[in-house]
């Protein structure tokens, strides 16, 4: 799955501002990292399947895939990349196994089903945001992706 998001990146993008860094540890504090956010749609064809276009309309229902490249420049050491979903979409799957979200705007961190929301189990719904942890040795290949997938409101 993650090359159908590798293609569509380099088929065109729409920019997206979403994500921002955060990196643990003192040696990480010198990393330069850039992030660039875009955002597609999933359509579907009999023809052709499943389709990621770039978004430039969204409807109620839609399947959204947005994809957080990240480029580092300089420093070393891994870090950490922690995304605000917009409150218009709910959080459904990360193409990373490693993904934890929050449901109290980033206070705490878990897996979904790990997570509680006034006594009963959390929902994709009550997901306000979602980070990945990028070790040093993926961190050291100097660029990467990460791709999320969410249901328009």
């Amino acid at each position: 799955m993650p090359n159908r998001f590798h293609r569509a990146v380099r088929t065109g993008a729409v920019a997206f501002a979403a994500a921002w860094l955060t990196l643990p540890g003192i040696a990480a504090a010198k990393a330069t990292v850039a992030l660039d956010s875009s955002v597609f749609v999933e359509r579907s064809s009999q023809r052709s399947g499943r389709l990621l276009e770039p978004a430039v309309r969204l409807n109620r229902g839609d399947r959204v895939v947005y994809v957080l490249s990240w480029t580092r420049a300089a420093g070393s050491g891994g870090f950490t990349v922690t995304n605000p979903l917009p409150r218009s979409v709910y959080y459904q799957d990360s193409a990373s196994e490693d993904a934890e979200v929050s449901i109290d705007g980033g206070r705490t961190w878990g897996t979904l089903n790990a997570l509680r929301i006034h006594g009963r189990p959390a929902t994709p719904e009550d997901v306000t945001h979602v980070r990945w942890r990028v070790a040093a040795s993926q961190a050291a290949q100097g660029s990467g992706q990460i791709a999320y997938s969410a249901i328009v409101r």
